[in-house]
Parts: C-alpha cells; sequence; structure tokens
C-alpha cells in the first residue's frame, strides 16, 4: 500500500503553518482523501489516497524535499 510522489518538490503534512495535519499514523482514510501536499514551481499539488485504508507509516518530514517515486505514506 504505498502512495509514492508523481512529481518533485516539497511535501507538506498539513495545509498551513499550525495547522493539524492531513492524516497521522493511524488514521483511516477514504479513496480521494488528501493525504498531504507537494509544493512544485510555486503550485500546491493535493496528494490523494489511491484507495482507503490505515495510514501505518508516514516517511517523510513536513517541508523535507521529495523526488519522483520515492514512497511517502504507507497504508494498510
Amino acid at each position: 500500500g504505498a502512495v509514492n510522489s508523481p512529481m518533485v518538490g516539497t511535501a507538506y503534512l498539513s495545509p498551513e503553518p499550525g495547522a493539524s495535519p492531513f492524516v497521522e499514523r493511524g488514521d483511516q482514510v477514504s479513496e480521494g482523501q488528501t493525504l498531504l501536499i507537494i509544493e512544485a514551481m510555486k503550485t500546491m499539488n493535493p496528494i490523494p489516497a489511491p484507495r482507503g485504508g490505515k495510514v501505518t507509516q508516514i516517511l517523510v518530514a513536513n517541508g523535507a524535499p521529495v523526488e519522483y517515486g520515492e514512497t511517502l505514506i504507507i497504508l494498510e
């Protein structure tokens, strides 16, 4: 259940500084729910859940650079 990055950019786990994260470890998510945002070329791109499931791992830190194909989140 790996959710991989579709682009190169900067990952953000919450919609704005100081806000609650989109998802946390242990959360149940539904298909299409926003898991995080990747900023690429000044554009904020929401990354949706490809399917429903439980978030078992978040492998990227808030504000961290990500590469194309990098695993961001594991869904069970």
